[in-house]
């Protein structure tokens, strides 16, 4: 039930705990596999030897116990020759960070992808011109395969996801066109804490999302208007007002990778490590922060209308819930989880079972959790180590296990759920879970 450690070539501690969490997402590893099936055409072995994905996928497998290998620790050293290959300056004699290492690993899987090219040589323009010759009759000039003609939005990799910014005018309520921007991690800050209260993921998702006031920005629908109330051939200023910024996921990835940013500064400059625990649970309910299209006002009403007849709320430890809960004997856990509640229940804690959740009323975005990098020490000098689940075994590989493991390095020990939800958290790796109703 156990697997590979990997051995500390002199503090690489940051890289041996990314690869363990990496290892642990099935779907990352799968993508892999798919992304290097176009290199076994390629006859050139010595440039399968440089490519990051293959060096990637090779250790991922190995650390998920999907290749056979009789070695207990494995040396990683032949990922930080390629990622130099890349032009990464990484040290293995330098206090690293895993966070930045998984954003090397992400961009430049995507500079790989990118290099592949994705139309076919002009050459073989003739050739592809007669519908009867099948792709594998179709060969270069060179002699070589032809590449595959690949999907760019297909070949993401699984961690990919996108932000959306909204902007809203408070004076006319117009809505400036929505943008979005990419990432592959989401990281967040840590709001300050309030004496007595337990810190949540929760909570700094919200304080993520949280929307923000913009003075003194252009409206042009307010300036639209101005215009139309004035007299023809009066020039008029352009009308300044406050909008009302929103920020939201408008595309959530298939693998989910939450930072925890532990640094903050002191009033003097200096650099200083947060230690307090922020509460996460086994499974993540991301609905409420995605992006959904505003519906018209009208259209709203009779939505909000129809769902206060559907539903009449009772209320329990201060939360709204349907009447059926209400009556729910006391000491029932109420039917919420961490990512799904409101924000009155972000006051209280627990962990909650998903089997508290009935079928007909699943999240669409569910996630589990499958590892946690945690960083022990201060700023200057500490130690990474991961918490993963072990493999599913190979009678049962769609299975996911329950079983978790600590793995320092070399050293690889059996661990309960209760210390890994109890451990301070620096990156959280959540794999979406996919119920049997919906499948997007």
């Amino acid at each position: 039930g156990l697997v590979p450690g990997l051995l500390n070539l002199g503090n690489t501690c940051f890289m041996n705990s990314l690869l363990q969490g990496l290892s642990s997402c099935p779907s990352f590893i799968k993508w892999l596999e798919e992304f290097t099936a176009q290199y076994k055409t390629d006859q050139n072995e010595s440039a399968e030897h440089h490519c990051l994905s293959l060096t990637l996928l090779h250790l991922l497998r190995a650390l998920s116990c999907q290749e056979g290998t009789e070695d207990d620790v494995l040396d990683a050293s032949c990922l930080l020759e390629v990622l130099r290959m890349y032009r990464w300056q990484i040290s293995s004699f330098e206090e690293q960070d895993a966070h930045e290492l998984f954003h090397v690993l992400t961009s430049s899987l995507e500079d790989e992808r990118d290099r592949q090219p994705r139309v076919t040589h002009l050459f073989d323009v003739h050739s592809l011109e007669q519908p009867e010759i099948t792709q594998k009759q179709i060969s270069c000039r060179t002699r070589g395969c032809l590449p595959p003609v690949s999907n760019h939005w297909k070949s993401q990799h699984p961690f990919h996801g996108r932000l959306t910014s909204n902007m809203v005018c408070k004076h006319c309520e117009h809505q400036s066109p929505v943008r979005y921007d990419t990432f592959d991690s989401l990281s967040l800050s840590i709001p300050a804490v309030v004496w007595g209260r337990p810190m949540t993921l929760d909570h700094c998702l919200h304080h993520f999302i949280s929307s923000e006031s913009v003075k003194d920005v252009v409206c042009d629908n307010c300036t639209k208007i101005q215009a139309e109330g004035t007299l023809n051939g009066q020039s008029i200023e352009n009308q300044r007002t406050t909008f009302v910024k929103q920020l939201k996921l408008g595309k959530l990835p298939q693998c989910l990778c939450i930072h925890l940013q532990r640094l903050s500064w002191s009033n003097q400059g200096t650099p200083l490590k947060r230690h307090e625990h922020v509460q996460f649970n086994e499974f993540l309910i991301m609905d409420i922060y995605k992006y959904r299209i505003p519906v018209h006002k009208s259209s709203q009403n009779e939505l909000n209308q129809k769902n206060s007849e559907e539903i009449t709320p009772g209320t329990k430890d201060g939360i709204a819930v349907k009447p059926s809960d209400a009556e729910q004997p006391s000491g029932t856990k109420p039917l919420f989880m961490n990512g799904a509640c409101s924000s009155s229940f972000l006051m209280s804690s627990g962990t909650f079972s998903l089997a508290a959740f009935p079928e007909c009323s699943s999240p669409v975005y569910l996630y589990r959790l499958m590892a946690v990098v945690v960083h022990h020490g201060d700023m200057h000098s500490g130690h990474f180590v991961t918490y993963r689940r072990s493999p599913p075994s190979p009678k049962t590989p769609l299975s996911v296990s329950s079983q978790w493991l600590w793995i320092s390095d070399d050293t690889v020990r059996k661990a309960s759920l209760q210390e890994v939800l109890s451990s301070s958290a620096y990156l959280l790796f959540y794999e979406r879970v996919h119920s049997r109703v919906q499948h997007q």
